[in-house]
């Protein structure tokens, strides 16, 4: 049992979270929902016993505690990045990066357990593929498996939905009842009240960094669903600040984007093979597909960012990839958010200047600000209702708060093409809309085009107009389905 009475837990010299009274037994599957900011990673840390408790009880008898978060992946990653940029490497080696099956066994060493948990996940195939190279979702699966390892009879899980693929999601849905069955008690932490499974009987509500409410989940989510249809009538009633200076206009006779033949390899495996593509002036499009397909390795060709993008026959606003243009004229043209952006952005830098950076291009503020910049961040920041915040440590703030400072950093410019890659994880549903209207509002009244990944269908913006679906093919790996929807 874990019982918690008169807890205050602290956050920071400022902040503290307070839970009233809450009762977990064993073999319970209870979920956690709230806005962002709203102290629902704090929850999980505290029910982990992370969380620094300054008054009221804790009864925690559960013996194997395990806890997952996107800053356990976050630590994981900045890891093996340290561990690619040593200097210690021996003459036949060029690359020390871990292995999948590392990852999961560096705490727990058992390769049965190890293989029999990657089949379950679906991710045997990666075992000996380096880390770094898998994608979002990947990463994610490799981190349940690895969690799991230490055969915990209370796992507690932060936001595990995303990054995941509709199939992903509902295996691993599946998967967590399937535990709930051997008596492990499972803690959900989720964002999107539709991701909460049907056998969670309890959930919790949490505002202002407090529990507000814990009972049967019907009733809760009843008197939610209210709330929130109340604040979602508030989101058409905004301007976004306008760029610093005046975008850059190209004729609508100019292509953005010809790909002839797309190729990309790792180890000798292909993962874009023979994709043809061509994106138009006033374009919008959402590129789908299972995890591990290549759509994020797709928008790091068209960021520059990926050593591949060289070797491919790619034109990106009338420009021959190649052709002698800097990494800087390409990004002058673009904003981009991406999760692995998220974990990358490791620079010490208050809110505003994250902001700031989006003018830029740039992890880090290394020039001078002009005044008309720090007068647009700072609507940027009352539109983001996070003022109060400006002066703060970017990396003090929860996970979503980050995740939408980083949204509003890649539309600052009001860019010419926008990359979206699963831009909504971490966020509350509230949040979701509200970014949802940003993108509309920006493509509407400019000239932005948007690139859009996401695993979830509602979360496309109302602008799309053609779809690219990376197709499972058992021969070639994937085929490529482009199709207009408007």
């Amino acid at each position: 049992m874990l019982q918690i009475k008169n807890a205050v837990f602290k956050i920071s010299d400022f902040r503290i979270f307070t839970i009233e009274s809450l009762t977990i037994n064993d073999g319970d599957i209870v979920a956690f929902v709230g806005r962002n900011g709203s102290g629902k990673s704090v929850l999980a840390k505290a029910l982990a016993g992370d969380q620094p408790l300054l008054s009221g009880e804790v009864i925690n008898q559960f013996k194997s505690i395990a806890h997952i978060s996107f800053e356990h992946l976050q630590k994981i990653i900045d890891d093996e990045w340290k561990r690619n940029n040593t200097d210690m490497l021996s003459d036949n080696e060029y690359d020390t990066g871990l292995t999948t099956a590392e990852i999961i066994q560096e705490t727990h060493q058992d390769a049965e357990l190890c293989k029999h948990l990657a089949q379950q996940f679906g991710i045997e195939h990666l075992l000996e593929r380096r880390f770094k190279y898998l994608s979002t979702g990947e990463t994610r699966k490799t981190l349940i498996c690895r969690t799991l390892m230490s055969q915990p009879d209370l796992l507690i899980l932060d936001e595990p939905f995303d990054g995941l693929d509709v199939a992903s999601r509902a295996n691993l849905a599946e998967k967590l009842s399937q535990l709930s069955a051997q008596t492990i008690t499972i803690i959900m932490v989720l964002n999107r009240f539709n991701e909460i499974p049907p056998f969670v009987k309890n959930i919790g509500l949490l505002a202002n960094c407090q529990l507000l409410k814990f009972g049967p989940k019907d009733t809760i989510l009843d008197d939610v669903a209210i709330k929130q249809l109340a604040n979602l009538e508030q989101l058409s009633n905004f301007t976004l600040p306008e760029p610093d200076e005046t975008p850059i206009q190209l004729p609508d006779t100019l292509d953005r984007i010809i790909l002839n033949n797309g190729y990309v390899q790792y180890d000798g495996k292909a993962i874009i093979n023979g994709l043809n593509w061509l994106v138009k002036a006033n374009e919008n499009w959402q590129i789908v597909g299972p995890n591990g397909a290549g759509k994020s390795t797709l928008l790091s060709l068209i960021t520059g960012d990926h050593p591949q993008g060289y070797s491919n026959d790619l034109t990106l606003f009338g420009r021959k990839r190649g052709s002698g243009e800097t990494i800087w004229d390409i990004k002058r043209h673009i904003g981009y958010v991406s999760s692995s952006f998220h974990l990358d952005y490791r620079v010490s830098l208050s809110v505003e200047n994250v902001l700031i950076s989006g003018y830029f291009d740039s992890i880090g503020v290394y020039q001078a600000i002009s005044d008309k910049q720090s007068k647009l961040v700072k609507q940027w920041l009352q539109l983001l209702d996070l003022t109060d915040l400006a002066e703060k440590p970017f990396h003090s703030l929860s996970w979503g708060q980050q995740r939408l400072i980083l949204i509003a950093r890649a539309l600052v410019k009001h860019p010419t093409l926008l990359i979206l890659d699963e831009p909504l994880q971490g966020l509350d549903q509230l949040n979701r809309e509200l970014v949802k209207s940003w993108i509309d509002n920006l493509i509407d009244k400019g000239d932005t085009q948007l690139l859009f990944v996401s695993h979830h269908a509602e979360d496309a913006p109302k602008c799309i107009t053609h779809r690219l679906t990376f197709v499972p093919n058992e021969t070639v790996g994937y085929q490529y389905k482009i199709e207009s929807i408007k």
